[in-house]
């Protein structure tokens, strides 16, 4: 039985956190057994936001290293640099054609990164959702895990599926979402109302991937709870029950499980026993990073399968969407 598509891709900028773990990476390693899996290191995504040149290399061999070192296995997935398919960017500008200017301002992340970069608002960022769909419908995807932030970037990425479809026949498999119950929304350590990103300028709001024992200690120590002293997860609790979301995804125990456990103990002992178990469960992934990045020769070896793979797949499509438009390719 012919497996179906999964697409997913995180992009290459800033440090990781914790919550890319639990509600992206770590499920990737369950799902690429089940799906045709094709996880991307979106670096051209990365560029709508002025990045440092050198640094962007960088991270993106530490990103595939990181993917390795947590259990992603690039024999049972397709694992590439998306600027080393070109057909991603050739896709976008035919997609560009089917999409409208008012959907573009209307995506809320849009609004948002212009705010926050008022003097960077260019194409790209505007375009960002378009590049996207062109990423998910270039390998005919079935499902695409999201989060609650991405799930607006999908529905334009459905609907322009379909709008093509209409206009030159069936062509695009239109993706529906896979949304992750557990883990899937970590919160800010000191709003957390919030959810943690990696780009929060309060350093002790989220926990990295790359931090060492005692910076994850110390973060957890400092992590916003309340007046009260109990350890539940309640509405009006949001540190708390954070914090027992965190513990529940990285232990292993449901959220039940670990209000019983630390039933009448203080906030200074769960918070140390939370920091902990993430310590514990990231130590052996940060060594593995690092063996793995010391090793050029064979994550250069994995990209260069991985985009083989990847590009085969895209040309088809592309192949196929030239033909439908009207592009010439020769008799």
């Amino acid at each position: 039985m012919e497996k179906k598509v999964l697409y997913s891709a995180v992009q290459p900028s800033g440090n990781l956190t914790i919550g890319n773990y639990t509600g992206a990476i770590r499920n990737w390693v369950k799902l690429q057994n089940e799906y045709e899996c094709y996880y991307a290191i979106a670096n051209m995504h990365a560029i709508t936001v002025r990045q440092e040149p050198a640094e962007l290399r960088r991270r993106t061999v530490e990103l595939l290293a990181l993917y390795i070192a947590c259990g992603v296995d690039p024999a049972h997935c397709t694992l590439y640099v998306q600027s080393q398919v070109p057909q991603h960017a050739e896709l976008t500008w035919v997609l560009n054609t089917m999409t409208y200017v008012g959907e573009m301002e209307r995506m809320t992340q849009f609004k948002d990164k212009s705010a926050k970069h008022a003097e960077n608002i260019n194409m790209g960022l505007m375009d960002y959702p378009v590049l996207m769909a062109a990423d998910i419908l270039l390998y005919q995807t079935d499902i695409v895990p999201v989060g609650v932030d991405q799930r607006q970037h999908l529905e334009i990425a459905r609907d322009i599926a379909v709008r093509f479809n209409n206009r030159y026949g069936e062509t695009f498999r239109v993706p529906e979402a896979y949304t992750l119950k557990e883990g899937a929304k970590i919160a800010s350590l000191q709003e957390p109302t919030k959810k943690m990103s990696k780009s929060d300028e309060n350093p002790n709001a989220s926990v990295y991937l790359s931090d060492d024992r005692d910076t994850i200690l110390r973060k957890f120590r400092r992590a916003v709870t309340d007046s009260d002293n109990r350890i539940v997860a309640a509405e009006d609790k949001p540190g708390v029950t954070n914090l027992l979301n965190i513990y529940s995804a990285f232990s292993g125990c449901t959220v039940a499980e670990a209000e019983k456990q630390f039933e009448g103990k203080g906030y200074g002992d769960f918070k140390l026993a939370v920091g902990e178990t993430v310590a514990d469960v990231l130590a052996p992934v940060q060594a593995e990073q690092k063996r793995l990045l010391a090793d050029k020769a064979y994550l250069n070896q994995v990209l260069r399968e991985g985009a083989e793979r990847a590009y085969k797949a895209a040309r088809k499509m592309l192949s196929k969407v030239y033909r439908k438009i009207g592009f010439y390719q020769g008799e």
